[in-house]
C-alpha cells in the first residue's frame, strides 16, 4: 500500500540565476508554491520545471510587488518524477524567497 508525506522545502535569498527549490526522489505532486519578493522593490520571478528530457516554464517573469508574495500552484497540481528538479529566479539579488508544498508518495 501506498504511503502519502507531506513535506515543504524552502529556499530563501534567490537571485537572478536559476535555483534548485526542490529535486524529486519519488513520486511527487506539488500542492503548493509560494514566491516572495524581499526586496524594497517590484520584482519578477520565474519558476521552471527540469526533467530528464526538457525545462519548461511553470511560469515566466510574473511580477511581485514590494513586500508581496504570488501562489503559483493555484489550485492546480504538479505531479514531479524522480529526478525532476524545481528551479525558481528572481530578476534581481537576492530578490524571492520560495516555499513549495507537495506530498511524496512511496
Amino acid at each position: 500500500m501506498a504511503t502519502n508525506t507531506f513535506k515543504r522545502a524552502v529556499n530563501a535569498n534567490i537571485g537572478s540565476v536559476l535555483e534548485t527549490v526542490h529535486t524529486a526522489t519519488t513520486t511527487t505532486v506539488v500542492i503548493g508554491l509560494t514566491l516572495s519578493n524581499v526586496t524594497g522593490s517590484s520584482i519578477t520571478a520565474s519558476v521552471q520545471l527540469v526533467t530528464g528530457t526538457e525545462s519548461p516554464y511553470i511560469i515566466k517573469n510574473i511580477p511581485i510587488p514590494t513586500g508581496s508574495s504570488v501562489e503559483i500552484m493555484g489550485g492546480n497540481k504538479t505531479v514531479l518524477h524522480n529526478g525532476d528538479i524545481v528551479k525558481v529566479s528572481g530578476s534581481a539579488a537576492t530578490s524571492v524567497d520560495a516555499t513549495i508544498s507537495y506530498m511524496e508518495i512511496t
